[in-house]
């Protein structure tokens, strides 16, 4: 038996949220995680649970009334099209609501001591989603609306929200940027979608440096994610010092990944979940968000899964890149990174 309680939230109803037949977050991407975790017999050793759907109030904590309206009445003639990138059935309602509740009940159960920590294997994925739109194949932002719980209920004063997806999470950004009581921190390939995140955006009002937005070029791997993790994730966090924290987790940042260029192995990923680990004390919520390599994702989630279980990875099957840019080549760009943060 592990010696750690890891949590794994997952619905059959996020399946149903259909997407078309050719649209990259499908069902598949479930569905290799699931096999991933069999294959490496860690399933088994997970404490699984279904979310019921969460309530409009909840949504509320992040999204406006209207947009909370929109969507529920757009869903219940059936869905379609939001926009030309996020789309959605009948079925998308309920898989969209136990999203989020899936995070908050991970949230809490890693609060109240049920759990050590845990992984919401959920659709739709939620960080592109501002309180007012729908966008980027999200409906609802279902880490920030996590943060927030825990803030409304008075769980914590200081939530870190670290945003490990190629795509900057404009939507998380835009429900904290005026705040202090959040410090969301996003490393993501610059420029790109949404066209948010440059290294200069750090937060407004109280929330001014409360944003740590690490915009990076395409080709950036293993070793570019380990300096930034060393010289800025890391003494930033530190810092702050949150009381929890919460990792949005895209696989999107991975080499082979058909929607971007970055150059990051699982193995570089393994390096990001283990500074979360350490910088929680443990005590860690992981949301997923993107990653369209089905591979990437069977193999990321067995990974992530060991590591919150407090064992080693599994070996890293898929490798590396046969290239990408070494910190040299943005050495200039850390160090500005650095010195806004006041990290050195």
């Amino acid at each position: 038996m592990p010696t750690r309680r890891v949590g794994f939230a997952y619905s059959p109803t996020f399946l149903e949220h259909y997407t078309g037949p050719h649209h990259p977050e499908r069902p598949a991407r479930l569905t290799a995680i699931l096999e991933g975790l069999r294959r490496g017999g860690t399933l088994e050793r997970l404490q699984v649970w279904e979310p019921v759907p969460t309530d409009e109030t909840t949504l509320e904590l992040v999204h406006t009334p209207e947009h909370v309206r929109f969507i529920k009445d757009f869903l219940a003639r059936g869905g379609g099209h939001i926009d030309a990138d996020t789309t959605s059935s009948s079925a998308s309602w309920d898989a969209a609501l136990r999203a989020v509740q899936a995070a908050v009940d991970a949230t809490q159960r890693v609060l109240d001591g049920q759990l050590d920590a845990a992984f919401c294997a959920v659709r739709p994925p939620g960080h592109h989603a501002t309180p007012g739109q729908a966008m980027g194949f999200c409906l609802f932002n279902n880490a920030a609306i996590a943060a927030a719980w825990l803030l409304a209920n008075k769980r914590a004063q200081r939530v870190a929200i670290l945003d490990y997806d190629v795509h900057h999470g404009n939507g998380t950004q835009d429900a904290f940027y005026d705040r202090d009581d959040v410090l969301y921190v996003s490393t993501h390939q610059y420029p790109f979608y949404p066209g948010t995140g440059f290294w200069q955006q750090t937060g407004d009002a109280a929330g001014h440096g409360y944003t740590v937005n690490i915009s990076l070029p395409p080709g950036c791997g293993d070793a570019v994610y380990a300096a930034a993790l060393e010289r800025i994730i890391e003494p930033v966090v530190k810092r702050y010092a949150p009381e929890f924290v919460i990792v949005s987790l895209g696989f999107d940042a991975f080499w082979q990944d058909p929607l971007a260029q970055m150059q990051l192995s699982i193995s570089g990923y393994a390096r990001l979940l283990r500074s979360a680990m350490l910088l929680s004390g443990g005590r860690l919520v992981v949301a997923l968000e993107g990653g369209y390599d089905l591979d990437a994702l069977a193999l990321g989630a067995d990974s992530l899964c060991r590591i919150l279980l407090g064992e080693d990875p599994p070996a890293d099957t898929l490798g590396g890149p046969p290239d990408q840019l070494d910190v040299a080549n943005v050495e200039p760009l850390l160090e500005r990174m650095q010195q806004l943060h006041s990290v050195r």
